[in-house]
């Protein structure tokens, strides 16, 4: 029953930001760690950012460190990542995934380790 949708991509100018909201239901997002993943044509899937099941850190992808930022809200039961200052290098397909392990105490770039994860969002930056 666990399932998340990502909303938010689209089309966007260079320099422009987005913001993406991960939906999350058939569990307690409070007691798992979530993660943003992207894949562009042609590529491998890549690690985008992180964040730990306490919401008190986070990690991020070198080519992304300081200009996305990824939170959440426990309430709503979302994960949100907001992107600024993009390139053409962006464009990707994002999917946000959830931890397999319960209350993980560090955070994982490994795909592996997230079983679960949504249907995508389309992301394009213009050149």
């Amino acid at each position: 029953q666990v399932q998340l949708r990502e909303s938010g991509g689209g089309l966007v100018e260079v320099g422009g930001s987005l913001t993406l909201t991960c939906v999350t239901s058939g569990y307690s997002i409070a007691n798992y760690g979530a993660a943003w993943f992207r894949q562009a044509p042609g590529k491998e899937r890549e690690f985008v950012g992180g964040i730990k099941w306490s919401g008190d850190s986070t990690q991020y992808a070198d080519s992304v460190k300081g200009r996305f930022t990824i939170s959440r809200d426990n309430a709503k039961s979302t994960v949100t990542l907001q992107m600024n200052s993009l390139t053409p290098d962006d464009t990707a397909i994002y999917y946000c995934a959830r931890d397999h392990q319960r209350r993980r105490s560090w955070i994982t770039s490994e795909s592996a380790a997230y079983l679960y994860w949504g249907q995508g969002t389309q992301v394009t930056v213009s050149s």
